[in-house]
């Protein structure tokens, strides 16, 4: 887990050190620069070390010196590689996961993604072929950002480094701006950077010695080609299996490790398997963290329950509002992009806690995308399935629940009446893209604080939307909806995993996301992997004998809440008064500066209004002014 940078510039000069220093805290063990003979391609690199301390330095060539690399990330099934390409004639002087990128692009070209199981972003420069060869894993879990003109490419893992460059302008994108407000990410390869763009998940490319962009590929895309020929006790034997595989070589590193651990079902799968495969070794340390505001602040009895039971030490921190006084503006430095939730904070606080025992934490991301956990998976079938009562069609093959087989599953959405108000005031039974878009758009309850022109008509927004949404060969409403939040909402999380650890200098590995899981269930029916439109049906059912039954019963997860409200309106209430209302902030045209005013004190519990106004204008004096 590192920071990469490079370009190829021509002449054009740029300043390597500065670049450099900007990802600093990404890699604090370590700094490598490499140029061409002629100056013209830089690759850099600073390093935090966790597979062979020694042997792992970058920029790293092979033998001959004709192919050189800067690796962000970390190959898991790097030992099994290795062992394969020796076979075929390969000699390693390392045991590093970075040597095996090197030796198996020597062996399978372009395709040596294809044989990588982790989350990687790195740059080859091909001094034979005279090109550059960039890759991204394929669930997004690392970042690779770019930057091309006529002539020059600058490429990182952090935008910050492109403006350091120079080559990237500190100018919004407006679109990326409008599709923040209705999304809280931006979609495709776009960024809010004007000249900045992001190379997506399950994607590579490639750069010629003039700098101009060859192609760009997309390698790995998931695909729903259904199984109906096996069981549902057959895949969840399957499920079991990969998920200790792939918490086993997770575990792979020569130096400290540890797990998240909130208490839900995710974080409680990755550290109790942890902790059966780390017999003989040290006790597992393990992180969480709470809010003293009261209990639904605060969930840190379930996770000492899991702790207590999986025979695990954990540590855990408290954050006040004070912390939060001071950490928000590095918060958003380390970002680059505002996104996501107020989760970023208490998450960067836990990061904090972590890095100060271990170099390496696993936590349990991506689960609700991946085994279908979200409320508004059911919210969507509770339509669909009334739908097709109505119109006789809910026995469909494509239906992953029928009306009568949903009702059991139907009370745990008591907290979102709310919602559902919202949701079936209009378009009621319209198409499922127009249905999915209603539920993902975060922008119904903010507008009135921001200029009307910021949203238009929303439909350029729809649009793109999609595109990405109708972008599968999925035939289900369920698998649609689980392709969209893969493809946007889950690597926005992950670009907050990968800030909140790096700028700790952690490393965050994250065992739900491996590719054969994701792969395993696309590949099951609907109708047995959201059974009776249960969340998680069948993960529930992998884990039944792993997880502690206190927690496989639980009705009250969470999701860290953050009790922002309370502070905006008591003890940080004269600081977002002074970001949101000051005269750079009145005249940005942004902001509707009056109805903004009265917001600040007005805050919804767990509302976003505020916090969302307060990350987009404090990225505006960050990194625009």
């Amino acid at each position: 887990m590192c920071g990469i940078v490079g370009s190829i510039t021509n002449n054009h000069f740029i300043s390597h050190k500065e670049i450099l220093k900007s990802i600093l805290h990404r890699g604090p063990d370590g700094e490598g620069m490499w140029l061409s003979s002629d100056e013209s391609v830089f690759l850099g690199h600073r390093r935090l070390a966790i597979i062979d301390p020694e042997g792992g330095k970058q920029p790293f060539c092979n033998e001959d010196g004709s192919i050189w690399i800067t690796f962000n990330g970390c190959v898991y099934n790097y030992l099994e590689l290795a062992q394969i390409l020796r076979r075929k004639g390969h000699k390693f002087k390392t045991y590093s996961d970075t040597e095996v990128i090197i030796h198996a692009y020597e062996e399978y070209g372009e395709k040596c993604v294809e044989h990588f199981i982790g989350m990687f972003a790195f740059a080859i420069w091909d001094e034979n072929k005279r090109r550059l060869f960039c890759a991204r894993d394929r669930m997004g879990v690392k970042p690779f950002y770019y930057v091309h003109k006529p002539g020059i490419i600058a490429f990182a893992s952090e935008i910050k480094s492109l403006l350091a460059s120079g080559l990237a302008a500190k100018q919004p994108d407006s679109h990326g701006i409008q599709e923040y407000l209705v999304f809280q990410t931006v979609l495709g390869e776009k960024t809010l950077f004007k000249d900045v763009k992001k190379l997506l998940p399950g994607h590579y490319l490639i750069v010629d010695e003039k700098a101009e962009l060859l192609h760009v590929e997309k390698y790995w895309d998931l695909k729903y080609d259904i199984d109906y020929y096996h069981t549902e006790d057959y895949f969840v034997d399957r499920l079991k299996l990969l998920l200790e595989d792939s918490v086993k070589i997770r575990l792979r590193s020569d130096v400290a490790l540890g797990a998240h651990l909130s208490g839900g079902l995710d974080s409680s799968t990755i550290t109790c398997i942890s902790s059966q495969l780390n017999v003989g070794g040290e006790k597992l340390k393990t992180f969480t963290g709470a809010f003293t505001e009261g209990k639904k602040f605060d969930e840190t009895r379930w996770a000492r329950l899991v702790a207590e039971k999986a025979g695990v030490d954990i540590l855990e921190i408290y954050p006040k509002a004070q912390d939060f006084l001071e950490s928000i503006p590095k918060i958003i430095y380390h970002m680059d992009e505002p996104a996501a939730g107020p989760g970023v904070f208490p998450q960067y606080m836990v990061s904090k806690l972590a890095s100060e025992h271990v170099k390496v934490v696993l936590g349990g991301q991506g689960g609700d995308e991946i085994f279908a956990g979200y409320a508004r998976y059911l919210v969507g079938y509770l339509e669909e399935c009334l739908k097709g009562a109505i119109e006789e069609t809910d026995q469909r093959a494509e239906y992953a629940a029928t009306l009568s087989s949903i009702i059991p599953s139907l009370p745990m959405l008591q907290q979102y009446v709310p919602m559902l108000r919202n949701f079936w005031a209009d378009g009621l039974f319209e198409s499922q893209d127009r249905r999915y878009f209603r539920l993902m758009d975060r922008s119904g309850g903010i507008k009135e604080v921001y200029n009307p022109e910021l949203f238009g008509s929303n439909q350029n927004v729809f649009e793109e939307f999609q595109k990405v949404f109708n972008g599968s060969n999925a035939k289900s409403f369920l698998n649609r909806m689980l392709y969209f939040d893969l493809k946007v909402h889950l690597p926005a999380l992950l670009h907050v995993e990968d800030r909140t650890s790096m700028a700790w200098g952690l490393e965050s590995r994250v065992p739900l996301l491996d590719h054969r899981i994701v792969e395993l269930m696309a590949s099951i029916p609907p109708n047995i992997k959201f059974k009776g439109g249960q969340p998680k049906y069948l993960f529930r059912k992998a884990i039944k004998n792993i997880v502690p039954g206190e927690i496989m019963n639980r009705k009250d997860k969470m999701g860290f809440p953050v009790p922002l409200h309370l502070w905006f309106k008591d003890s940080l209430k004269d600081y977002v008064s002074e970001i949101l209302l000051d005269d750079k902030a009145k005249n940005r045209g942004i902001f509707n500066a009056k109805e903004l005013e009265k917001a600040i004190t007005q805050e919804k519990d767990f509302g976003r209004l505020i916090w969302g106004a307060l990350c987009l204008e404090l990225w505006f004096k960050t990194f625009i002014d």
